[in-house]
């Protein structure tokens, strides 16, 4: 009965997989010789010449990318922007010695910049098959991945409209020098990427977004922190631990639809 139960459970998650799969594009790269995959969804094609957003959003380390557009499901929420969710391949972590499961590089330089260069390869492909607006380019994540969308603002800040990222952190090598809007989504009892981090990561936001006045209660474990560039930070502190929440991606893309770049 109990290999019955198994075998069951393992066919329902292929299905659930392969219906997604479906309403979305799985899109194929190579990237130095390593095949690489992003499940992607695109508004139906016009005739006007309208130009969409574009949003990548980064799993987790050990997430999967059909996983987490059913987790943000972006692409509901936004129906007008192409969505972009990216799968990591296998890296070491704290959680991770062995690097058994996905992820992303947190800083510069880290595995050969591979995620760094498989972002560049998705943003080419995405202007040569869509009509992408270039000044609404925007990145999200939760942790593993909130780190990455960290360090596309250091390393990718250029292109980068808006952040958004739950339960991630800025690694020390890396620098915030282009000022962008930024939305950071945090719990006060994390313990998995301690909240102490993700605050002086927050801290450094601020500074590079010229945001380091008091800030604004802007609803329940809301603060809004205005900008002297027109770059805003907006933080939830909710008293959970390592979570994405289910209000989270509301509120994400709430925040992206109000920011273009600067």
């Amino acid at each position: 009965m109990k290999i019955r139960m198994l075998v069951a459970f393992a066919m329902l998650g292929l299905a659930a997989t392969s219906a997604w799969a479906g309403q979305g594009k799985v899109m194929n790269w190579t990237v130095d010789g390593v095949e690489r995959q992003a499940l992607v969804f695109a508004p139906a094609p016009t005739t006007a010449a309208i130009k969409h957003p574009l949003v990548f959003a980064f799993h987790g380390h050990g997430g999967k990318m059909q996983g987490l557009s059913q987790l943000m499901h972006i692409q509901t929420l936004w129906p007008e922007a192409i969505v972009v969710y990216p799968q990591g391949l296998p890296g070491v972590s704290s959680h991770d010695p062995q690097g058994q499961r996905p992820g992303w590089q947190q800083e510069a330089g880290q595995n050969g910049d591979r995620d760094l260069k498989f972002f560049d390869a998705m943003l080419a492909t995405m202007k040569q098959t869509y009509t992408v607006d270039d000044d609404r380019i925007y990145t999200t994540g939760f942790s593993n991945g909130g780190a990455f969308s960290y360090l596309l603002w250091a390393e990718r800040g250029k292109v980068i409209a808006a952040i958004g990222e739950c339960a991630g952190r800025l690694w020390p090598a890396e620098q915030l020098t282009r000022p962008r809007a930024f939305l950071a989504i945090a719990g006060q009892a994390d313990t998995t990427d301690p909240f102490a981090l993700q605050q002086q990561s927050i801290e450094k936001a601020r500074q590079a977004d010229n945001a380091t006045g008091p800030g604004q209660a802007c609803g329940q474990h809301c603060t809004f922190y205005p900008s002297t560039t027109q770059t805003p930070v907006k933080t939830f502190l909710h008293p959970g631990g390592h979570v994405y929440p289910a209000w989270a991606p509301p509120e994400v893309v709430k925040f992206f639809k109000n920011h273009k770049r600067p």
